[in-house]
């Protein structure tokens, strides 16, 4: 197989959601082996795509392959996939991250009704964001990336029965639409000024300059509210927590490999537009500063487990939003890369305490159970400190990255904000590892039925937590080479005209960032250790306006309904009131009753008799007469 055939990785999950929405119910245990072959093969044909683009003549692509979709006069629509670093990257992540997820959902979802159902979303899900990071252009996108909003929907509410749940899946689906029109504008201002929807053709005329500073600029801003949205970047970043309504092996795929990181990929894929546009690598940045920084501050008041590392993505979508803003693209898609591997371990995590503890979720009842469950408990305290950033591990490497080039290109007030995130990043993952595993037990009832989870389970937890461990490596030069890259990943991925550069650590960031990992993690080792929280609730009531600030969330959701409430629906009323006694009753009925009425007037002038009728032509004759002498005289 050759790159060429690279639909092929999509093509196969979505023939098998046909087959299992359709044919699901009848087949043995839901048809979950047919889910979790498809992903594998997709899995497995990555490696060959990869084969195949390292097999160019540069190394490094691109491979394309189109057909055409309709001719209007002389415009052409193509439709085809365009293979490159960036996106082999996103095959590596998307098909390791979604088959962990397949197998982990066997165990997981068993039992659960419509089973069937769950994995043919998952299969349609991957396939749809498979397409999307293939696609050569703005309009295929954009159709992939509308399936992907309609799976997160489907599989956030897939619990319907619970109001709860059907109101997230709204609220996420709604919030996203807002930035998905913002992309829609930018697509068609885009084609207005090229003529194409063609990504690369759209590149090169905005590098050629053929595109106006300021009608670029409004373009891409358009395009990006679309990426702020789906990415749940601040101020659309509502959605995202919400979104854990849904059952746990989704969120692993929404915050590691599907819906979230398909605002960083298409910012990463635009990245050349962005950099000669003015002014909106600067607006990327301060988008992925303020959502790192907001967040880290609302996860270190959540005690769900899921909410907690809920916030933790979204902060560190923003900490991937920062180093596109730097220009360098393949340091954002190597912390993608690395985030997804230990975010992933940590949601699948979380989900088998959940399922060992007959979903409980919340730190007040758990504790003390990593004696209970000693793979799930080892596997994240492996996952949480690798996104804490302790070295070696993956989250390490690639922050450091991150603040090395935001050093370069903003200047130290950037890496302040930044470096005040990592740290309260360190701190809540090692506060929600704290209370989960270690000291005594919080509901000795909980505790005493937990149990550690099966091997379907606990297998995706062990592989995902080598990742985790050894990822971060394919930044080194020789790592890359015995890898068969042409070097790590800075070399692998490149701005073309930045062009690769082998990567070298900075002693002194890699210095700071143990630091800040370290302050984050003996703090809250120094306020929950043992599972004492009196430290804690000592400092939110010394604090009540501050707790409640972060507690609820900076009152996002509050300040939205009443924006709701009192201009949305104001505003309905108005239009309603306007269409009812405007349009309606004196539009419509109005004229219908103004022709009854005079139809009502008129009918008394054909009475039907004729001395009547005799009468009105002597009237008219008296009066014709008076007139002509009027008018004589």
């Amino acid at each position: 197989m050759g790159a060429e055939q690279a639909w092929l990785l999509a093509a196969i999950p979505a023939g098998v959601f046909f087959v299992l929405a359709i044919f699901g119910r009848a087949l043995p245990r839901g048809g979950d082996y047919l889910g979790v072959a498809a992903i594998g093969t997709s899995f497995l044909l990555s490696f060959f795509v990869l084969g195949d683009l390292l097999g160019t003549e540069d190394k490094l692509g691109p491979i394309t392959a189109s057909i055409e979709w309709s001719t209007v006069g002389k415009f052409e629509l193509r439709q085809g996939i365009w293979i490159d670093p960036i996106t082999v990257t996103m095959f590596g992540v998307i098909t390791t991250v979604a088959l962990m997820v397949n197998v982990f959902s066997i165990g997981y979802m068993k039992g659960e009704p419509r089973y069937y159902w769950f994995f043919a979303v998952l299969q349609l899900f991957v396939a749809s964001m498979l397409m999307l990071v293939m696609a050569d252009n703005l309009l295929l996108v954009y159709i992939s990336w509308e399936l992907v909003g309609v799976c997160s929907f489907l599989l956030i509410g897939f619990y319907w029965e619970k109001r709860s749940a059907t109101e997230a899946a709204k609220k996420a689906f709604i919030t996203t639409r807002v930035g998905d029109v913002g992309l829609l504008i930018g697509i068609i201002l885009l084609w207005k000024a090229t003529g194409t929807f063609d990504i690369h053709g759209i590149i090169h005329a905005a590098e050629a300059g053929q595109i106006g500073q300021t009608y670029l600029f409004v373009s891409i801003m358009f395009v990006f509210l679309g990426c702020m949205g789906k990415s749940a970047q601040v101020p659309f970043h509502v959605w995202l927590p919400d979104a854990m309504e849904g059952p746990t092996p989704v969120s692993a795929l929404i915050h590691a490999a599907t819906m979230v990181v398909a605002g960083v990929y298409l910012t990463a894929r635009l990245l050349p537009i962005f950099e000669v546009a003015d002014g909106a690598l600067l607006v990327v940045t301060i988008v992925g500063l303020t959502t790192a920084l907001l967040t880290g501050f609302i996860a270190l008041a959540q005690t769900d487990i899921k909410k907690v590392l809920a916030y933790s993505t979204v902060g560190q979508l923003g900490f991937m939003f920062v180093a596109l803003g730097t220009g360098h693209p393949a340091i954002g898609m190597f912390h993608l890369a690395t985030h997804a591997f230990f975010k992933a371990l940590l949601f699948l995590g979380s989900g088998s305490v959940i399922h060992a503890t007959h979903h409980n979720q919340e730190m007040e009842k758990l504790g003390g159970l990593w004696k209970k469950m000693p793979i799930t408990g080892t596997t994240f305290f492996i996952g949480s400190l690798a996104l804490a950033g302790v070295p070696p591990l993956a989250g390490f490497w690639s922050k450091d990255e991150i603040f090395v080039a935001l050093n370069d290109k903003w200047g130290l007030w950037a890496v302040l904000i930044l470096a005040l995130a990592a740290t309260m990043t360190a701190f809540y993952t090692t506060r929600l590892f704290i209370r989960t595993f270690m000291g005594k037990p919080m509901d000795k009832h909980v505790h005493d039925q937990t149990h550690e989870s099966g091997y379907v389970m606990t297998g995706p937890l062990m592989f995902l937590a080598f990742l985790a461990v050894t990822a971060g490596f394919v930044v080194f030069h020789s790592v890359g080479k015995g890898l068969g890259l042409p070097g790590g990943i800075t070399e692998f991925i490149f701005a073309e005209h930045h062009g690769p550069h082998e990567y070298e650590i900075d002693w002194g960031f890699a210095a700071a960032s143990v630091v800040m990992a370290t302050i984050g993690i003996f703090a809250a080792g120094w306020m929950y250790w043992g599972n004492s929280i009196e430290r804690s609730t000592a400092l939110a009531e010394r604090n009540p306006g501050i707790y409640q600030m972060f507690k609820r969330k900076f009152y996002f959701d509050e300040l939205y309904q009443a924006v709701i409430d009192r201009g949305v629906l104001g505003f309905s009323y108005v239009v309603s009131w306007f269409d009812r006694y405007v349009v309606n009753d004196t539009g419509v009925d109005g004229s219908a009753q103004v022709t009854g009425f005079s139809g009502g007037v008129l009918k008394y002038l054909q009475t039907g008799r004729v001395p009547n009728y005799a009468m009105a032509i002597a009237l008219g004759v008296v009066g014709l007469t008076v007139a002509g002498l009027v008018v004589r005289g």
